[in-house]
């Protein structure tokens, strides 16, 4: 709904539930679950297909890094992403995974993907169907990644932005990762000096999973120092 999503910057990068459910047969449009495999098994959109278990990485590193330009063909063709489609990305991790896709999808040049706003939980809490089957991807699809290195900032460029007085750099991780006392498996702990912490769920509302309003976003975002004038660096 347009109330929704008043005063956001970008509103076309997300649909509502009540959107999806009209549109969710159109023809190019590809509904993408990015949750676990487990949790697409219990319940899903009917009509969606599933992200393989192994995506955006290499198999011994998590849901991390991103696949190569090969790799990411393979996969968007195997879950039926064309050139043509508009993928809809969800999940029931407030958004956590479905923006993950967004941006990998983005990074690799294709714009025409947008991210469920309240995801599974919204769409259950609207009385929608469940699907339980698994959804055949359509077949024959072509993907032509195509990679904008500008989505992405290398450590050099990191290193140059703690140092410039016009650059943000955000910490969206947990508080025991910022502080050092929970590692989660990287080699090193803490965070990177003169970066300010925020974690990415203080944008979602908990109860809901939608994204909060766009006034009470700006209005924690410029608290914290993030502000429209600076070029922001997120990690």
């Amino acid at each position: 709904d347009e109330m929704a999503t008043e005063g956001y910057t970008h509103p076309e990068y997300l649909v509502d539930v009540a959107w999806l459910d009209a549109h969710k047969g159109d023809a190019n449009l590809v509904i993408v679950d990015c949750d676990p495999d487990a949790a697409y098994n219990r319940g899903h959109i009917p009509g969606a297909v599933v992200v393989p278990d192994n995506f955006e990485k290499d198999p011994n590193t998590g849901r991390v890094h991103l696949m190569s330009p090969e790799q990411f063909k393979a996969m968007c063709e195997s879950l039926g992403i064309g050139d043509d489609s508009l993928v809809i990305a969800y999940d029931n991790s407030q958004s956590n995974y479905a923006a993950r896709l967004w941006w990998a999808l983005n990074t690799y040049g294709h714009a025409n993907v947008k991210v469920l706003n309240g995801g599974w939980s919204s769409w259950i809490a609207e009385g929608k169907g469940v699907g339980l089957e698994r959804t055949s991807a359509a077949s024959g699809t072509t993907f032509t990644p195509n990679r904008d290195e500008s989505l992405l900032v290398k450590v050099d460029d990191l290193k140059e932005a703690c140092e410039l007085g016009d650059s943000v750099i955000w910490d969206v991780r947990s508080d025991g990762e910022w502080d050092g006392s929970a590692s989660r498996g990287n080699k090193r702990a803490g965070h990177i000096p003169g970066a300010i912490h925020l974690e990415w769920f203080n944008v979602m509302d908990r109860t809901t999973h939608r994204f909060k309003s766009a006034e009470e976003i700006r209005r924690m975002l410029s608290a914290a120092g993030i502000t429209p004038e600076k070029k922001v660096y997120a990690y």
